[in-house]
């Protein structure tokens, strides 16, 4: 049972979480303060996992299922923290009623910290009057904002597994909160309530999704998550043409989400397989492969730039051995460490890391400009990414 005194907490610990948010400067704008402080994600969020401190004997990441049952302190006190909760591993659906620890495994569904939610909706510049299409309903939190501030009948939102749609709508509705929902995959925009002024994805594409494009009304501004295989990301907030072109910059920071499942990395096999096909004698290489693995800002952005001009590429490390695959062309390249240098073994019609390597060559050439000096633009034959110091954008496509 719950204590009876929940929402007397809950309201305690979402008064603290506003105030630490808006000393951030995250709720500059005090329609979505109101809407943080009105909201109760506690209501969203009735099972999620942490971390434990340890990991298992593999290795592997040990995920604590917690609830309110198994501890209301830190479940309500998680709740609201600026912190992502992960709901769900592998698409596999977890049984609340009787949870089990998660070892490792790939997050499939998550509450978005707070904080990025907000800057979400902030940086897509949606305000009073806007119609908005939401793709990744997860728990419904970000939802819930989104109705508090524009009103439940401008707000649309998608969610391509019916499970988490099904408590997502419960938790909505539960709260007072009607917006349109839909079980749809996000690749094609939700037709029946285009268009709309307004497009924002809790989810990262490969490539912006034509749809997308003819759902927003000229003038309308879509912000979405790039990635790919390499698992660079780009945001990037997208102002729609009257001719259906779109275009935009990237901006600045290191945010990520998880990709639309239809986007979603293929398995490849087995690096070693990979590397048995490349020829024994290798080259120096000219950059190291610290440049996009890096825990830095920089290597964050470069990474994406890398995956530009390989985009059918996977990386994996073993050991030391940096591999690079690519299932599309078959195509193959490993970077090891030497005493003093990196040494590149490469394979396929496509050479990865000499490609790669041009990148960050003319990244260097050009002063190693920053994600908002890019822009992206859009057309219905693909995208392209230009920035007027470095001419060898766009990347053609293997």
């Amino acid at each position: 049972m719950m204590p009876a005194d929940l929402e007397t907490d809950a309201e305690r610990l979402r008064a603290a979480m506003t105030k630490a948010l808006a000393e951030d400067g995250v709720l500059a704008d005090p329609g979505w303060r109101a809407a943080v402080e009105a909201v109760p994600r506690h209501r969203f969020v009735p099972g999620f996992y942490l971390p434990a401190d340890e990991r298992d004997g593999q290795g592997l990441t040990v995920w604590e299922p917690v609830t309110a049952e198994l501890d209301y302190g830190r479940w309500l006190a998680a709740a609201y923290s600026d912190t992502t909760l992960i709901t769900q591993f592998d698409g596999d659906e977890p049984d609340w009623k009787s949870p089990q620890a998660q070892h490792g495994g790939a997050p499939t569904s998550s509450s978005t910290l707070p904080s990025l939610v907000v800057r979400m909706w902030a940086d897509a510049e949606v305000t009073e009057g806007h119609t908005v299409l939401e793709i990744g309903t997860g728990t419904g939190y970000s939802t819930a904002l989104a109705c508090e501030r524009l009103g439940s009948a401008d707000v649309t939102s998608i969610e391509v597994d019916p499970h988490r749609l099904e408590q997502a709508a419960s938790a909505l509705y539960g709260c007072g909160y009607s917006p349109t929902l839909a079980v749809a995959d996000g690749l094609y925009g939700y037709w029946p309530e285009a268009k709309f002024d307004r497009i924002v994805a809790a989810c990262s594409f490969r490539t912006v999704p034509p749809a997308l494009l003819a759902q927003a009304r000229p003038g309308g501004k879509i912000l979405l998550t790039l990635s790919g295989w390499l698992y660079g990301y780009a945001r990037v907030l997208l102002t729609v043409n009257s001719d259906g072109t779109a275009e935009g910059q990237l901006m600045p920071g290191t945010v990520s989400f998880m990709s639309a499942r239809t986007h979603a990395a293929p398995a490849f096999g087995n690096p070693a397989h990979w590397a048995a096909g490349l020829p024994e004698r290798g080259r120096a290489a000219r950059h190291s492969p610290e440049r996009i693995t890096a825990a830095t800002e920089q290597a964050f952005h470069l990474r994406f730039l890398a995956q530009c001009a390989t985009p059918d590429a996977q990386m994996t490390t073993v050991g030391e051995v940096v591999h690079l695959a690519d299932v599309v062309t078959g195509s193959a390249a490993t970077i090891t460490p030497t005493e003093d240098r990196w040494d590149v073994r490469e394979g396929g019609p496509v050479k990865l890391w000499t490609r790669i390597e041009a990148v960050l060559s003319a990244y260097d050439e050009a002063g190693q400009p920053g994600p908002e000096t890019f822009t992206l633009h859009v057309y219905d034959s693909g995208q392209h990414l230009r920035h007027p110091q470095m001419p060898g954008l766009p990347l053609p496509r293997p």
